[in-house]
């Protein structure tokens, strides 16, 4: 899952959504340098992540991309569900999607100095922009390819992520409509445990 994903699955909780929106800049033991409830937002994205990278309908997306992009299949399965999720976005979210991302921008803004140097910078970008509204088009899914294929330290191909998704859409989408409801109500049940 992706940051418009994780968004999501935070269920419109400010620290929550803070968690899941830093959570990848925090490692190991340093989310418990946060306050208690950014704490679970951070602990949500873990348990998010470990859900998806074990589920069926994941392993057969990322399977379809290994030969090409090997290890970075499963960055590119993250970015596809989330244009998925963007174009969809109504069978999935009672907010419009431009209403929703201008309320996670703003959300995560209003927490300066509790974010890691990167999620800052990656937030100005993001919300400049409009990361999460572009993803509902297969044009933005390529841009952020492309911006992502420059960043990387060895070659990952994921400049040509967008004609995979082209290629593959159907099936692609098929195996996100099966399985975001499922993490959804896996995310709602994690919530009260943590």
């Amino acid at each position: 899952m992706n940051f418009l994903a994780h968004a999501v699955l935070s269920f419109e909780n400010p620290d929550i959504i803070v968690g899941n929106f830093i959570a990848d800049f925090v490692k190991g033991n340093d989310y418990l340098n946060y306050p208690e409830p950014v704490k679970k937002g951070i602990l949500l994205h873990r348990e998010i992540d470990h859900f998806t990278d074990s589920h069926l309908q994941v392993q057969q997306s990322k399977r379809r991309l290994y030969e090409p992009y090997h290890h970075y299949s499963g960055v590119i399965v993250d970015m596809y569900y989330d244009h998925f999720l963007a174009a969809n976005f109504f069978k999935f979210h009672p907010d419009p999607l431009e209403t929703f991302t201008q309320f996670v921008y703003k959300t995560v803004d209003q927490y300066p100095g509790q974010l890691p140097a990167k999620a800052e910078q990656i937030l100005h970008y993001m919300s400049k922009g409009n990361w999460l509204l572009g993803y509902a088009q297969i044009r933005g899914i390529e841009l952020a390819m492309r911006g992502m294929a420059q960043r990387t330290r060895f070659k990952s191909n994921m400049e040509h992520a967008g004609a995979s998704l082209r290629s593959g859409y159907r099936s692609f989408y098929t195996e996100f409509m099966n399985f975001f409801p499922k993490v959804m109500a896996f995310a709602k049940e994690e919530i009260q445990q943590i």
